[in-house]
C-alpha cells in the first residue's frame, strides 16, 4: 500500500522565524514587537516607515535562518508522522539566497530523521506532488493539488478558506 505524502513548510511551521525578526528589530531599533501587535498583520504594517527596509532585509542577511528556535512539539509529532507517511520538508529557500545552507544545516540538526532526499527547496509549491501541505501562507495552497492545512501564525489569523491547525498537537490529532 502506498503511503500518503505530507509536505511541511519550515518558517513559522517548524522554525520560529518571528522570534528572529523580533530579536534583530529589538537590537537595531531598541523596540519590541509583540505577537499581539502582529496579529492579523505583516511586520511592515506595524513598524515605522523608516524601519521597513531594514526589516525586509533581515532574511537576506547571513545567519538569519541559522539557529532559529524549533516550534513546540514539531520534532516529536513529525517523527511519529514519518513512521506512517512519506514526509517532505518544502521551503521557499530560493527567495533568500543566504538561507539555503542555514536551512539545510538546521534540518540536519533538528530533524535528522528526515532524509536529505526529502528536502525540497523551491519557490512555487504548486510543483509539489503531495497529498497534504502544512504551511502558514495560504497563497501556497491556491495551485497546490492536494489539501492545504494552514498552520496558525499571527499574519494569517484572518484567513478562513482552509483547514487550520493551531499547534503540532492538532496536527498529530489529524494524522496520528
Amino acid at each position: 500500500m502506498t503511503k500518503k505524502r505530507i509536505a511541511v513548510d519550515m518558517d513559522e511551521v517548524i522554525a520560529d522565524s518571528i522570534s528572529r525578526f523580533q530579536e534583530w528589530y529589538g537590537i537595531d531599533f531598541q523596540l519590541t514587537l509583540s505577537l499581539e501587535e502582529l496579529r492579523g498583520k505583516n511586520f511592515h504594517e506595524v513598524v515605522a516607515p523608516e524601519h521597513q527596509d531594514a526589516l525586509r532585509g533581515y532574511p537576506n542577511r547571513p545567519g538569519f535562518f541559522k539557529d532559529l528556535p524549533v516550534i513546540a512539539d514539531s520534532q516529536r509529532i513529525l517523527s511519529e508522522i514519518n513512521q506512517r507517511y512519506e514526509l517532505f520538508i518544502a521551503t521557499a529557500a530560493m527567495e533568500f539566497s543566504n538561507s539555503f545552507l542555514d536551512k539545510y544545516n538546521w534540518l540536519q540538526q533538528h530533524f535528522d530523521f528526515i532524509p536529505w532526499r526529502n528536502y525540497v527547496f523551491c519557490g512555487d509549491k504548486s510543483i509539489l506532488n503531495a497529498d497534504y501541505l502544512i504551511d502558514d501562507n495560504a497563497f501556497n495552497f491556491e495551485r497546490f493539488r492536494g489539501e492545504g492545512i494552514l498552520f496558525d501564525a499571527p499574519h494569517n489569523v484572518n484567513e478562513t478558506r482552509y483547514r487550520r491547525v493551531n499547534s503540532w498537537q492538532e496536527v498529530g490529532e489529524i494524522f496520528l
